[in-house]
């Protein structure tokens, strides 16, 4: 017999099989020794109350061995003859769209501006070691995207858009633990999805398809209404290469230089709304302490403590944005004279730090003097804070810093904590030379937030200058039902780039779903 039992159980239980085993055969009344094997199918922490709980649904075996994977199997076939599609990216939006077109027998050829996902790594290190951006290697390009390297997490609220469990498997599939298939708030870590990306290319050339890198799309080959392929750079032979066949434009929220050449082409897209803001960064014990209820934190069983925070201040949205528990403060300039700062956890989630963004929306409508006609208007606005916060920050890599509540009282902090971001920071009064309208929402919020949680609001944490790629400043406009551009057939605007994604997730769905609409179109 298989059956799924909901439990209600103290972080120690949880954390043990045997002891879920007993405590299902006491509370059902079942023979231990006839339950051969469980499988946790969904966890949760209540912490809600001073006694943190963990939900936990087990699928319980009772004289039944397993013989089912915990995750399901995509197979995908050869199509080294397949007709050829070009992917312009290889983030979680080009990677599931070149998987998924491959499941369709369509051959993808994927162009990425970055390197790899190990070579990557080296102009990373060279952020914090030499104060360096490389414009086409950062922590946004490169393969897996910015989800590579920005935490791995999994969570989205986007429920209708498409499969997300299929999106999960998949990445089981490549070597994600089997645990996001279970936690509310599944991740992968920093240190574990690089292998997971790895896999997955291997697995598109494996069936036939093309990965290149250090491959920049600089223009679509148009024949009227239609495109025909894409025109790229090769920076390692310096040549130009032309790639036929329809187009799925999966570049990311920061390849600006690609609005840039859309709006010149007279491409059609539209200014967007984003959030901007700041990363806090607390101690990790505190946030456990705080969001436990414990002055112990999150002991021996508990992982390292999440938290959400949302208000409205003056009809716009305050609130926290990709929480990084345990993790660290990552330097995410895309080019020169930019400071842009992002967070990442390691799979572990056991640093010394925790921190989230803490962002105000920011409408087109809200942009003094800008072009409400402009497309480009609300990414020109991301551009002058990042510039603005780069000069504040010694024209380095090390950032305008200032203490919470400091911030909140408008007085300049004299010395900073100690933090998780390597290349260093600097003492700088937030409050004064941030927009107004981001600068006095954010205020309001953290009072705010301190009232919701005692010991929240403190000099302890501080305040690192500037969250602003929270999403893309434009939409690049598609039809609602073919998913293709609203003027140009064959070109599939995808992911977070386009507009109509945010997180790894749902850019992994908007992939499947526009290789969907694309095979479709292509019968």
């Amino acid at each position: 017999m298989i059956q799924d039992i909901q439990l209600r159980v103290l972080p120690q239980i949880a954390s043990d099989s045997s002891l879920i085993i007993n405590y299902i055969a006491e509370e059902k009344g079942i023979d231990a020794r006839t339950i051969k094997a469980i499988r946790i199918v969904r966890r949760s922490i209540d912490a809600r109350q001073r006694q943190v709980y963990v939900n936990l649904t087990v699928r319980t075996y009772v004289n039944e061995e397993p013989i089912d994977l915990a995750y399901t199997v995509t197979e995908y076939p050869d199509v080294s003859k397949g007709k050829p599609v070009i992917v312009v990216g290889e983030g979680p939006a080009g990677l599931f769209a070149a998987l998924r077109l491959i499941e369709h027998g369509l051959r993808p050829i994927v162009i990425e501006r970055g390197k790899d996902v190990r070579e990557r790594k080296k102009d990373l290190a060279r952020i914090k070691s030499e104060q360096k951006v490389n414009d086409e290697s950062n922590y946004c390009f490169g393969e897996g995207g910015a989800g590579a390297y920005s935490d791995g997490k999994l969570y989205t609220r986007s429920k209708k858009r498409g499969n997300i469990e299929k999106i999960l498997n998949v990445f089981c599939q490549f070597g994600a633990s089997t645990n996001i298939l279970a936690d509310a708030h599944p991740h992968i870590g920093t240190d574990k999805l690089p292998i997971v990306i790895e896999n997955m290319r291997e697995q598109i050339k494996k069936s036939g398809g093309e990965v290149h890198f250090q491959t920049k799309m600089t223009e679509l080959l148009l024949k009227g209404d239609e495109v025909e392929g894409v025109l790229c750079h090769n920076f390692v032979t310096d040549t130009d290469e032309t790639y036929l066949g329809p187009v799925i434009l999966a570049t990311g929220h920061s390849a600006r230089d690609v609005y840039r050449y859309l709006a010149h082409a007279g491409i059609h897209i539209e200014a967007k709304g984003i959030a901007v803001g700041v990363r806090l960064e607390h101690p990790s014990q505190l946030i456990d302490q705080i969001q436990y209820h414990n002055k112990q934190g999150r002991g021996k069983y508990l992982p390292a403590a999440e938290y959400s925070f949302v208000t409205q201040v003056e009809g716009r949205g305050v609130y926290s944005f990709c929480m990084c528990p345990g993790g660290f403060v990552i330097p995410a300039a895309t080019g020169q004279e930019q400071i842009v700062v992002n967070g990442m956890s390691p799979s572990n989630r056991g640093g010394k730090w925790s921190n989230s963004g803490m962002v105000v929306e920011v409408r087109p409508e809200d942009i003094a003097n800008g072009d409400a006609n402009d497309p480009l208007v609300v990414m020109h606005y991301q551009e002058q804070l990042e510039k603005l916060c780069w000069q504040q920050g010694n024209m380095k890599q090390t950032a305008p810093a200032q203490r919470m509540a400091d911030f909140c009282k408008g007085k300049l902090s004299y010395d900073l904590p100690k933090s998780s971001y390597a290349p260093g920071l600097v003492s700088s009064p937030l409050h004064f030379w941030m927009p107004k309208e981001v600068a006095g929402r954010l205020q309001q919020g953290f009072q705010y937030f301190g009232k919701q949680r005692h010991g929240f609001l403190t000099n302890e944490a501080c305040l690192i200058a500037t969250e602003t790629r929270t999403s893309s400043p434009v939409r690049i406009t598609r039809d609602a039902e073919t998913l293709q551009h609203v003027t140009i057939r064959g070109l599939y605007p995808c992911g977070e780039g386009a507009g109509y994604a945010g997180g790894i997730v749902s850019a992994g769905v908007d992939g499947e779903r526009c290789a969907d609409m694309l095979a479709e179109a292509y019968k």
